[in-house]
């Protein structure tokens, strides 16, 4: 039997070939390889066989966006993600085995961080270019500390 690592690196090969497949045939047999070993690896690693080692875990994000991403993730490995009614938008609850973290939660992870650096990256290019200013708040601080210790 193929190792998780071994199934991943094919997954990435096909995935490479659905997207440069000459003929519909081409991708459309890459497709369907690519999706079975989707199956395979979702089954074999992060949603377990047997109830005994499915565990329900709750996750509290810090924004819609992360939100998204998480359940984007979960989906694409076949974890069903819900939510209780009355929890927060941004609780997401999932019902895997013991290797989700392992491997949803760590790409989650990446994605996050890559996100994260995306929207300072805009924020400060919007800031400096479109407001003509550095948007530095430090400046401000020093200023109203001046202004607190000059006053008598």
């Amino acid at each position: 039997m193929a190792s998780e690592s071994d199934i991943r690196d094919k997954l990435a090969k096909l995935e490479a070939l659905f997207a440069r497949g000459a003929t519909e045939g081409e991708r459309a047999a890459a497709g369907a390889a690519r999706e079975r070993l989707q199956a395979r690896l979702s089954c074999e690693s992060i949603s377990a066989p047997n109830a005994a080692s499915v565990t329900e875990m709750q996750y509290t994000l810090p924004d819609v966006w992360s939100v998204r991403i998480f359940v984007a993730l979960c989906r694409k490995y076949g974890v069903h993600p819900y939510r209780y009614p009355r929890q927060r938008r941004t609780t997401v609850m999932v019902k895997a085995g013991p290797d989700f973290d392992r491997t949803v939660v760590a790409e989650f992870r990446t994605l996050h961080r890559e996100l994260t650096a995306y929207f300072n990256e805009t924020v400060e290019h919007l800031i400096s270019d479109a407001m003509k200013s550095d948007g530095d708040d430090e400046a401000l601080e020093q200023r109203q500390l001046s202004t607190k210790s000059a006053a008598p």
